[in-house]
């Protein structure tokens, strides 16, 4: 059994609510149980004013939302035991009251996004079990909520993988279930502009497709799509009746190619590039001359159209000034301005923005980056590199929202399971997203007021399907549904894993993918493959990352059960045995689907992309798929972009004699800027380069480190690579190994020694990786 260990607070809190109300995410401000229960039943009626067309959304959003997670169909109308009631006494446009007695249960709120909200809390309170299609008895309470924070929010990234419209209202749903109510869409990038815009339709028609990047071959159809206006309005009303602002980002002045594909008039060296199918930061910038200040300001006021809401995002990230540098045109504006230099620049084009939003009502805000060279009065910020940004700007008096890229980048992986999906590979748990406060340290008391919030982003360079998005977004969006809703002291990581894994099956029930990494049952051998390899007995440990359920499993290879034997430390078993494992909760439920671990001979030493580390340095800090418009979630591999060089650690040369490698050739297209000096160039000595195995190589590069200018890792390999052009994607080399035995630097293990696996491909090229390493023994 996982303990669960919660504060006094919230035991104190959840010991006196009903049992249903245990199953609320996010967390209410006060609930006090009553006496009874009420039955919501198939056919129960839901009352709402006919004159007031929020009540009237939010009964249907009610029916809507229980028909889903419960199975039971509740009829809309004016009258009927569920009523919502306007009530002006209730402060706040989003606080709500519930009230369930056993006669009837009212919402009561000010506002509509209070009715929204309190529909939302009551479609919980009947979901809080398996009891699919049954009546359900909610106990009788009295909730009285209202969120900590006014900005709750999600970031999509449709500019990267286009997204069809219907993925993004399903989004919106399961965001209005938790009450997050900002849906930050970021929809011109250098890959994409999404938006269309009628003055000018090439932004779309041009901008909106660009090439596949190649492995090698031809690189294929373009790929990509664009919005129409009349489909983003529609997303617009779909959202607000559920609550949810969309605030729209035309990125500039940098992730400007698509924008310079489409007219390159409105770039700075005359060129007319494709739109990029690089990830990362490319150079192109738009002109901040006249005419580009025109240009942006025509295309804000057909943004302004058709989003209605207070902020409109400008972007101003990662825009790297060498074409302001380089441009005779530019360095004379900055001289005629009076401007000290390139982010002086960037501060007066944003102050020109953000007067002219403001003019028509609305608000500026950017990235963290429009702080450089000063910011202007109209402006607000993301704060995403780190919280200095944020504290900087709060303390200036300028409004913020919290979205430090750790944690509230969920694009990064959840684990480092083999088989999560591509993404950013910096394991980012669901635990430290729930752990971060949105208020930092460092912000005057009398200032606080300007953390408007915190969202999560999704950058989607390496999420291409609907499905993907939602497995990175669920349930990680519970957790930030909850640090911006639950009022300060109010939260507590192991009070909320029952509720969130509840929450989890009403996203499934309503199609979501919704990933089960945080509650996943992961089997690794305590000590070196190596040793339990020599030994011939392999002790294993099971753990998940969340301190939840009781961890049960199977070693015949059966599916485990809720009966199955329960884990209580570490096991023992025979080379040759499977293990089966799921945690399950206090009802017999599985927290996650069943988890296998093989553990004979050949399963020990045999390792995936997903076990492989980086080396001599660096991290594998990415995780692509095979090609960049892959829709599988498999293969995905481990990269580190700075070296082509993967490492198989402590592997034992006393048992393995031999190798089999299975190399993967992936598409090169990483814009770095000026990080492009941090790539390490390898000499090839053939046309294509070389896979490079080499023995004891971290050893020999700590030597070298230590003053040894003699030491080199053990040769076991040199193949060169086939013509990109020509060769498949994937092939194999195989090898023998030199038989080592004694001590290793810091590894006092016979025969244990890492294995560097180094491609010497020119920069040129594109980028290989190991995708898996079979170790062969010698004589079985």
């Amino acid at each position: 059994m996982i303990a669960l260990r919660l504060s006094p607070a919230i035991a104190a809190l959840l010991c006196s609510t009903p049992l249903a109300a245990q199953s609320l995410l996010p967390l209410p401000a006060a609930m006090t149980p009553g006496a009874g229960s009420f039955t919501v039943a198939e056919g129960t009626r839901i009352g709402a004013a006919a004159d007031d067309a929020g009540a009237t959304t939010a009964a249907r959003l009610l029916a809507q939302h229980v028909k889903t997670v419960r199975g039971l169909t509740l009829v809309p109308g004016t009258t009927g035991p569920i009523r919502f009631v306007r009530d002006a006494g209730i402060k706040g446009d989003e606080a709500y009251r519930l009230t369930v007695t056993p006669t009837s249960i009212v919402i009561a709120a000010s506002a509509d996004r209070g009715f929204v909200y309190g529909a939302m809390t009551l479609a919980q309170l009947v979901s809080p079990d398996a009891a699919f299609g049954r009546p359900a008895t909610v106990a009788a309470t009295a909730i009285a909520d209202a969120p900590r924070f006014g900005w709750r929010g999600l970031m999509i990234d449709p500019a990267r993988h286009f997204l069809p419209m219907p993925a993004l209202r399903a989004i919106v749903d399961q965001m209005a279930a938790v009450k997050l109510n900002t849906l930050h869409l970021h929809l011109t990038d250098d890959q994409g502009w999404r938006f269309e815009v009628k003055r000018y339709p090439r932004l779309a028609e041009i901008g909106g497709f660009r090439t596949p990047p190649s492995t090698g071959g031809d690189p294929g159809a373009k790929v990509g799509g664009f919005y129409t206006q009349a489909e983003l309005k529609a997303l617009v009303v779909y959202a607000r009746d559920r609550g949810i602002t969309i605030v729209p980002e035309i990125d500039l002045p940098g992730h400007a190619q698509a924008l310079v594909a489409a007219y390159p008039e409105l770039g700075l060296l005359g060129d007319r590039p494709e739109v990029s199918n690089n990830w990362g930061i490319m150079p192109y910038l738009f002109n901040p001359g006249p005419k580009g200040i025109a240009f942006v300001k025509a295309v804000l006021d057909e943004v302004m159209d058709v989003f209605p809401g207070t902020y409109i995002h400008l972007g101003g990230d990662e825009a790297v000034k060498d074409q302001w540098e380089r441009s005779p045109e530019v360095q004379a504006q900055i001289r005629a301005l009076g401007l000290k230099d390139e982010n002086a620049l960037q501060s007066w084009m944003i102050d020109q923005f953000g007067t002219y939003l403001q003019s028509k009502g609305r608000r500026l805000i950017g990235w963290d980056e429009i702080l450089e060279g000063g910011l202007p009065a109209s402006a607000s910020i993301m704060s995403w590199r780190g919280e200095k940004g944020g504290i900087e700007a709060a303390n200036m008096g300028h409004d913020v929202v919290m979205t430090p890229g750790t944690p509230m980048y969920l694009n990064y992986t959840q684990s480092d399971h083999a088989d999560e999906p591509p993404g950013r590979f910096d394991v980012l748990p669901l635990s430290k997203v729930y752990d971060y406060d949105p208020m930092p340290a460092g912000i005057a008391p009398d200032r606080e007021r300007h953390v408007l919030g915190a969202q999560g982003n999704l950058w989607s360079e390496y999420i291409v399907t609907p499905q993907q998005l939602q497995h990175h977004i669920f349930p990680r969006a519970g957790a930030v549904a909850e640090v911006t809703w639950a009022q300060r002291g109010n939260k507590d990581f192991a009070a909320f894993l029952p509720r969130v894994h509840r929450q989890g099956e009403r996203w499934s029930r309503a199609g979501m993918q919704v990933a089960d990494s945080a509650f996943a049952v992961e089997v690794k051998v305590d000590g070196t493959h190596g040793d339990a390899l020599r030994r011939n007995s392999v002790p294993v440990m099971l753990t998940t990352q969340a301190p939840y359920g009781t961890i049960r499993y199977t070693t015949d290879g059966s599916v485990p059960t809720a009966r199955s034997k329960a884990y209580a430390g570490p096991l023992t078993v025979k080379p040759g045995t499977v293990i089966r494992a799921a945690a399950f909760d206090t009802a017999g439920a599985a927290t996650a689907s069943p988890r296998s671990f093989d553990t004979a001979r050949a399963a020990l030493l045999s390792r995936s992309s997903s076990d492989m580390r980086a080396c001599p340095a660096g991290s594998l800090g990415l995780r692509p798929p095979l090609t960049s418009e892959s829709t599988a979630n498999a293969p995905a591999f481990n990269i580190n972009l700075f070296d082509t060089c993967t490492l198989y650690p402590d592997a034992p040369l006393d048992v393995a004699r031999g190798y089999t490698v299975d190399v993967v050739r992936l598409a090169r297209h990483y814009g770095l800027a000026h990080e492009a000096r941090m790539l390490t160039e390898h000499y090839n000595v053939s046309d294509h380069g070389e896979l490079l195995v080499q023995v004891g190589c971290i050893a020999a590069a700590a030597a070298r480190k230590g003053g040894d200018k003699t030491a080199r890792p053990t040769a076991a390999g040199a193949f060169p690579l086939p013509d990109p052009k020509t060769a498949p994607q994937r092939f194999t080399f195989t090898g023998t190994l030199p038989k080592m035995t004694g001590d290793q630097a810091g590894k006092p293990r016979a025969g244990d020694r890492d294995v560097c696996f180094q491609f010497t491909s020119p920069l040129s090229d594109p980028y290989y990786t190991v995708e898996r390493v079979q170790l062969t023994e010698g004589g079985r």
